[in-house]
């Protein structure tokens, strides 16, 4: 006789439960494993789950005292979604910039004219912590209300060691006010600082503060698991690239590279080299970057919702990475100068129509393959004993709705850790 499991929530009246679980990517996972179970149900206790399978098979479920029955009345139940890629924490606003770009205006003349990410970083230096606290608070919200109930966020707009750090704090203090899961990554090798450009010695300067001070204090203080770096003409080579991941491993850091959002730069191959959890954009990548990432386990995770707003036709070819055997998540790169949304539904979408993703495989790369480019897979991202009760409960009884519905998705109830969050996308 199997022995009855004691919880204290249990869901039932789903039309499906998508699981998402499975071997993790590097594990050579299928893209596509949605898992779906027709008429499942799931019980948790203490906010992590306890059980997953048939309805029918309920009777093994004990409720303790004060326990609570949900009944979804016939919709489907996902897992949270997990955005991997976020830059939600600035202060200051650009919508003015985007005017301007419709009107013809050049990135390199908005940014000549004070405008661009520098605009961005002054604003967030002259922000304190509580209300850099208050806007990552606010971000993480908006997030959540499209379904996420895990997210990465990254530093990135300080470029000096206070406001970097000032940025990490603020991203845990919120956490610890939240029932999200949150990670953080150091981003100071975001691009060059005001004071930093002009004069390779100058360049030099701000490189060995990322990697002698900034760093260090990072980890000192605990305030980011990974370290990240933007690779691109106007920002880092890919051998300053090479000496910041050095860094941070030196430091016990894990290692992420933005790489290949507007050309071939080798990035992915220096991501697939080193052993980076992820590679994100990925939008110019070479034949022979695919297989080395593919090899190395690193996820890609693709940002399409970037390629939109910048007006590029450049998607990146998820298509032809997950057919070679890479893992494959979807982020929003919410951030104030190339993609400010929070909705990770369209990104998924986005994925579909532009990048080749199917529907199952875009869950699973904003589900499971996205809490593995976070580190975050051993707490979420899938619906299995053990793990987080984070749960997204669409208004309808299809998980293809999440898709199909382009910009409006139909979220009807979402779960972290087992908490109703407040005020879904739709509602």
């Amino acid at each position: 006789m199997t022995s009855p499991v004691d919880a204290d929530f249990l869901l039932v009246g789903a039309s499906e439960v998508v699981t998402c679980a499975g071997p993790l990517p590097a594990a050579g996972a299928d893209q596509s494993r949605a898992g779906v179970i027709e008429g499942g149900a799931l019980a948790a206790r203490e906010g992590r789950i306890v059980w997953v399978g048939p309805e029918a098979e309920t009777d093994r479920i004990r409720l303790i005292e004060g326990g609570r029955r949900l009944d979804v009345g016939g919709r489907a139940v996902l897992p949270g979604l997990v955005d991997t890629h976020t830059h939600l924490i600035w202060a200051g606003q650009r919508a003015d910039e985007f005017e301007r770009r419709l009107a013809g205006a050049s990135y390199g003349e908005i940014l000549a004219a004070g405008g661009g990410i520098l605009r961005t970083v002054e604003a967030t230096r002259a922000a304190s912590l509580e209300e850099l606290t208050a806007i990552a608070l606010r971000q993480m919200d908006r997030l959540a209300r499209f379904g996420v109930t895990a997210m990465e966020i990254k530093s990135g707009y300080g470029l000096e060691t206070d406001t970097e750090l000032r940025m990490l704090e603020a991203a845990r203090q919120a956490a610890r006010q939240r029932p999200y899961a949150v990670t953080t990554t150091f981003l100071g090798a975001h691009t060059l600082p005001r004071e930093a450009r002009g004069s390779a010695a100058a360049e030099e300067a701000y490189l060995k503060l990322v990697i002698d001070e900034m760093i260090p204090a990072v980890a000192s203080r605990d305030l980011a698991r990974f370290v990240d770096v933007f690779i691109d003409e106007h920002a880092f080579s890919v051998e300053q690239a090479r000496r910041v991941l050095d860094a941070a491993r030196n430091h016990g850091l894990g290692i992420k590279v933005h790489a290949g959002q507007l050309a071939v730069d080798g990035g992915a191959a220096l991501a697939a080299e080193m052993g980076a959890i992820s590679a994100d954009h990925l939008e110019h990548l070479a034949p022979e970057a695919i297989e080395a990432l593919a090899r190395a386990g690193t996820v890609g995770v693709l940002l399409p919702g970037a390629t939109l707003f910048l007006r590029s036709h450049d998607y990146a070819d998820g298509r032809r990475m997950i057919d070679r055997g890479m893992a494959v998540a979807v982020a929003t790169d919410l951030n104030p100068g190339s993609c400010p949304s929070e909705s990770l539904p369209l990104m998924m979408q986005l994925a579909c129509l532009y990048c080749g993703l199917s529907v199952d495989e875009a869950i699973v790369a904003a589900t499971a393959n996205a809490a593995a480019a976070s580190g975050l897979d051993p707490i979420t991202g899938s619906l299995e004993s053990g793990k987080r009760c984070d749960l997204l409960v669409l208004d309808s009884p299809s998980r293809r709705d999440l898709l199909y519905r382009l910009g409006a998705p139909p979220i009807w109830r979402v779960l972290a850790a087992g908490r109703q969050v407040p005020g879904p996308a739709t509602s």
